[in-house]
């Protein structure tokens, strides 16, 4: 996480928009009087978002929560997919 005053970030804006998105950075945009700002990348939003709405459902949550236990302990089973012939 990075954190920044707003001078700083005015100047070199560019900069830190490029650390937030190719990096993957959280910034956290000081001001005067504590009135601070976050910026993260749309796809960390987007992100944040669906993990809020997963777990905000509580039987989709505890679905995914026992998915992951079979997977962790060996309760997986493959199989093959038929080939699909392309048009020509």
């Amino acid at each position: 996480m990075l954190a920044v005053n707003y001078t700083t970030l005015r100047d070199k804006m560019k900069t830190y928009m490029d650390k937030i998105t190719d990096d993957y950075e959280t910034l956290i945009v000081t001001r005067k009087d504590n009135k601070n700002v976050v910026m993260l990348s749309e796809e960390s939003y987007n992100n944040m978002m669906e993990n809020i709405y997963v777990m905000g459902n509580k039987s989709n949550y505890d679905w995914l929560i026992q998915s992951k236990a079979q997977l962790e302990n060996g309760m997986v089973s493959t199989h093959d997919l038929p080939e699909v012939e392309a048009d020509e």
